[in-house]
Parts: C-alpha cells; structure tokens; sequence
C-alpha cells in the first residue's frame, strides 16, 4: 500500500438530533472531521500508511482529535500542538424537506494561525507516494494559501503525485478570493476534484450549451479545464440529485485521457448522515488510481463507498475495501450472513 500526506484543518462537529433545531437544541452530538481529516481516515481504512499535517490546541478538545484520527489509523506525528483553539462548527440535521444547516465557529483556530517556520514539507514529503489538500486550507488564513502552495510545489519537487479539492465553502471565503486563490495551485495538480460550478464560478470558463445532456456539460467543462492545465490528469465529481434532505441520488464521474466514465446511479433513502459524503469519494478516487485500477473500477468503488458514508453518523467513511466491494457485488438492503 501507498505513503499518503493529508493537510488541513479537524474540527469538532455539534450536531443536532434529527427533528431538532439548533434554537431547540438542549444537548448536542460531538463528533470529529474535516476534509482533509475525512480524506486521511477513508485512505487509512483502505489499508494505507497516512499522515494528517495539521496543528490542535494542547488540551483535551486538541487530543481528542488526535485520538479519533488514531482510532482508524492515521499516523498524527506531523500534528502540531499549539494555539488556543480547536475549530468548531455546528450541524442542524436536516430532514425531509428541511435542509440541514452548518454554522462555523473556526477563527482563530489553531491551524489558522500556523507559521511558516512551524513546517517543513521537505522532511514530511520523504518517501511519499501521494500528497492531498482542499480548497478549504487556503480559506482559513492568508499563510495557509501560502503554506498550500509551497506544499504542493514541494511535492512535486519531491516527485509526488498531488491531489486537490476545490471544496468551495461560501461561508468561508467568495469566489473572487477563492479563484484568486486557487488558480496559483492548479499547475501543480495532477488528481483534481471539481464540478461544473467552479469550472464557471472559479475558473471563469464560459458556461456549456444549454441543450447539451449534464454529461456532455461535464465532458465540456473537463477538456476546458485540462486545456488550461495539463497536467491535470484525472478530473472527478458527482451528479447529485436532491430530492430532499433524506433521499438523493448519486453517480460518481471520473475522466482521463480525454474519456469521462460514470459509475451506475445510487438512490440513498434514507441519509442518516450526508457530511463525509464528497470525502469518501475523493477518498475512492484516490485508492484506485493508486492500486492502479480502472477508470470503470475506480469510480464504481469511489461511489459505493460515498453512497455507504451516508448510511453512519459522522464526518468519516468507516468502510473497508473488502466492505465497498462486497456492497458493489451485491447491491443494497441484503442481510450479509
């Protein structure tokens, strides 16, 4: 299995009962994630040596967050301790026709305050098969957008293959400073996950025919991106339709050498925990490009084990490969005896 390397913030997730809102709320569900931190835990469970590069306060909140990350295996040598503050947000459980909402609590937090001279990315890059980020660490501070880039220039200094998320969050930055932002990072990306929003929103490419089929759209988007960048070398995303906070459906993309494959489609109802969901796919991703699987294989596997991270509680996929692929061979509802 691969060396991987996870950069980005854990937080510690609030989240309601389902039927309840926050104005309501008298007791809340702790649980721990992050992007990133989501990424670290699925690759773990998939069997492969991962890192999680990130700073937490020094007391029982910042421990905590190590530990869960322990739990399931990551390697947290290169979690710094220090600061005042672990990020926080809170989650009002949607149902229904109710959409869940999310209410940050990160500023200050003590990712946010890390420092150049706190890391050195020529060390952590020793040996490593795969480094990931998100669009979510530059938009916590101005030395995060700096420590973003210099890390992906490293990695590929070091011979490292790269992978980015967009993962716009509207609540965290706009799409001014998110495209100014983020543009810098794309030559220096070779796995990229993005959809048609930020193709138009972030990278300003002219939006598709209106008559073309969604994955004409997608295929459109795709060869815009890639002609911008080549050295992007696979392109990923989901169509999700959303019936309703409790029902949705998934198909996962995957495209490369200038093919845009699909997984079958996913009908989840009903979603016990959605969170984690965009994480367990840029996680399935990853796995079969590094176990060198085929575009078909790996955005199946990347699906299923994104359908299956809606059905737990928390921010992270708690599914084995042999769990994933057992789902695929025999589909949902059966009792496995």
């Amino acid at each position: 299995m691969k060396k991987i390397i996870t950069f980005g913030e854990i937080l510690l997730r609030l989240s309601t009962r389902i039927g309840v809102r926050a104005v309501q709320a008298s007791e809340l569900t702790m649980h721990y994630g992050g992007a990133e931190a989501n990424v670290a835990v699925s690759l773990a469970n998939f069997g492969h040596t991962v890192r999680f590069v990130s700073k937490v306060p020094n007391n029982p909140l910042g421990h905590a967050a190590e530990r869960h990350l322990r739990l399931y295996g990551v390697d947290t040598s290169h979690v710094l301790r220090g600061g005042e503050r672990l990020g926080t947000y809170y989650l009002e459980s949607g149902v229904g026709e109710r959409s869940a909402q999310v209410v940050y609590d990160r500023k200050y937090s003590s990712i946010s305050e890390l420092t150049e001279e706190e890391i050195d990315f020529d060390e952590i890059f020793q040996g490593v098969n795969l480094f990931h980020v998100s669009g979510i660490t530059p938009a916590l501070s101005p030395t995060l957008q700096k420590l973003t880039l210099q890390a992906l220039q490293r990695a590929k200094a070091h011979g490292v293959m790269t992978s980015f998320d967009f993962n716009y969050r509207s609540k965290l930055w706009n799409q001014k400073e998110a495209a100014d932002a983020i543009k810098p990072l794309l030559p220096y990306v070779d796995i990229c996950s993005c959809g048609e929003l930020d193709a138009i929103h972030l990278l300003g490419i002219a939006e598709a025919p209106v008559s073309l089929s969604k994955e004409m759209k997608l295929q459109y988007y795709y060869e815009q991106i890639q002609e911008m960048y080549p050295n992007i070398t696979y392109m990923s995303s989901t169509f999700r339709q959303v019936i309703s906070a409790s029902a949705n459906t998934l198909q996962g993309n995957l495209y490369t050498d200038a093919i845009l494959y699909h997984s079958k489609e996913h009908h989840i109802e009903p979603i016990v925990d959605r969170v984690g969901g965009g994480d367990a796919f840029a996680a399935g991703i990853l796995h079969g490009i590094l176990n060198g699987q085929s575009p078909e294989q790996t955005v199946s596997f990347a699906t299923a084990a994104s359908a299956l991270k809606h059905t737990v509680h928390g921010d992270c996929n708690v599914f084995s490969v042999d769990e994933i692929n057992g789902f695929i061979e025999n589909g949902s509802g059966r009792i496995i005896r």
